[in-house]
């Protein structure tokens, strides 16, 4: 929902103990009307589409991180259980190849932002995480968190025997907390460290201690670089431990990452990441709207809905294009160049990694409900060739129930009944459109070889190809690798 390396590869980024009333939020409500949920499921076919023999294609062999950001679309549209299947089979029979580095020469070694996203793969794929691929994810990622004596870094899921500075972001922490929480409980000093990387205003950094960030806690100074897109994970990642293990302060630092996110949201309902992602992308927008619709704000969800949507190619938009109908495009530039140009071999990296993170926003189910058995329809789920993806300025979305808690660092998070609203979130979307997707996926795959990188999402580990991929390829396309295809491609993925 959604990076990690030596050095930063998505959105470069950079608490006091209070009383704070706050409205922790269950997750959102799959019986609740989603106009968008056609676009979803065309956006998810499309990405099924692009599996190979179970996973998505990267620079040097299939890309687990972003064959596991493609498995989260897939769950958050309910729509390609085939496909879903078959890519969960495909990274179970490769998880060591995705979150060591043995075949290099590094027995032993464990890369913590690529264990915690195979853990969350395999809740997400409703798979046992205990023998997954043959292999104890759950107890792995807590084998990687840092005990009390690790003095301000306990709580950290770090790497293991890498032999190259420690890797661990907020994504890979968020990924942790989410998997742990949702497999049996996740420990409070994970959680606690989580917190950590929020600074006083409510955003989070991406990186601990780096990039104008220094200290063990965020603090909001001139240099300081908070990112959107390491915030919409975090604050879904406490609001799931706040519900399922009832984490101390997990509620209300969600809360107060939604409002910063809330904040940050420009005029036509887009978001941009940091750094070299600061502009409008459907990526960080995707993100961003999925964790506020989570977080209680609707009609801030809904306006970052309809922005993704423009960029969604259609029957009606797809110009030369038309044979990818479903995709979403990175922004606008890309979405222009499709429709004159289409989508040559070598662009569709791009694709690959901003359409399944776009598509969260349309699919509204909050990355800690991935997995779940849905309590009532989400929209069209469909393996058809077809589907209809039908937006009106008057579409609404049901926001979840929200729960009104008093929080502190010293007191848990709890949920109660008794306090709920509901509200109805009004679509800006101006597309009305039919959309056509290319063949489904039937799945039935294996996948193997080695990969790395994907969207945001996926930028938490992968395959080494020595240590020097580590720097650009274990979370994703590296930062020099990045930037250079966004000049061209605007790749934030």
């Amino acid at each position: 929902m959604f990076r990690f390396t030596v050095a930063p590869t998505c959105a470069v980024a950079v608490c006091g103990a209070v009383l704070v009333a706050v409205a922790p939020v269950l997750p959102a409500s799959a019986d609740a009307a989603n106009p968008y949920a056609a676009a979803g499921a065309a956006a998810a076919e499309w990405q099924a589409g692009e599996l190979v023999a179970g996973g998505i294609p990267g620079f040097a062999g299939p890309d687990w991180g972003l064959t596991i950001d493609t498995m989260m679309a897939l769950a958050a549209t309910r729509s390609q259980p085939t496909a879903l299947g078959a890519a969960a089979d495909a990274v179970a029979a490769n998880v060591r190849k995705y979150t060591s580095a043995e075949e290099w020469g590094l027995p032993g070694s464990r890369i913590a932002g690529a264990t915690a996203k195979v853990l969350f793969a395999a809740v997400v794929a409703d798979r046992d995480p205990t023998g997954f691929g043959g292999l104890d994810m759950r107890a792995e990622t807590l084998d990687l968190i840092a005990g009390a004596d690790a003095g301000d870094d306990a709580g950290r899921i770090r790497d293991k025997l890498t032999g190259s500075p420690d890797s661990g972001n907020a994504f890979g922490q968020s990924l942790a907390v989410l998997g742990l929480a949702r497999s049996g409980g996740v420990p409070q000093s994970a959680v606690d460290f989580l917190i950590k990387q929020q600074c006083p205003s409510g955003g989070f950094r991406l990186y601990p201690g780096q990039l104008g960030s220094t200290g063990a806690t965020c603090q909001d100074t001139p240099t300081t670089v908070l990112d959107p897109d390491s915030t919409g994970m975090a604050v879904q990642a406490l609001l799931a431990a706040a519900t399922e293990s009832k984490s101390v302060g997990a509620a209300a630092a969600a809360r107060k990452g939604a409002d910063w996110l809330k904040s940050k949201q420009r005029a036509d309902g887009s978001f941009g990441g940091s750094g070299p992602t600061v502009a409008s992308n459907t990526n960080s927008t995707g993100l961003a709207g999925q964790a506020l619709h989570a977080a209680g704000y609707p009609a801030e969800s809904d306006r970052a809905a309809a922005w993704v949507l423009e960029h969604q190619i259609t029957k009606d938009n797809a110009g030369a294009a038309d044979r990818e109908i479903g995709t979403i495009a990175y922004n606008a530039e890309a979405l222009t160049s499709a429709r004159a140009e289409g989508i040559p071999e070598f662009q569709r990296d791009q694709w690959r990694r901003a359409t399944p993170q776009a598509l969260l926003v349309l699919a509204d189910v909050p990355l800690g409900d991935l997995g779940k058995a849905p309590t009532g329809p989400t929209g069209t789920a469909t393996t058809s060739a077809t589907a209809t993806a039908t937006t009106s300025p008057t579409a609404t979305r049901t926001a979840s129930p929200t729960t009104s808690t008093s929080t502190s660092a010293a007191s848990s998070a709890t949920n109660s009944p008794s306090a709920t609203t509901s509200a109805g979130r009004t679509a800006s979307a101006s597309a009305s459109s039919t959309i056509t997707t290319p063949g489904s996926v039937s799945g039935g795959n294996t996948g193997a070889g080695s990969g790395s990188g994907g969207g945001r999402l996926a930028r938490t580990g992968a395959q080494v190809g020595g240590l020097t991929l580590l720097a650009i390829g274990l979370v994703g396309t590296g930062l020099a690798v990045r930037a250079g295809a966004r000049r061209r491609n605007g790749d934030h993925a």
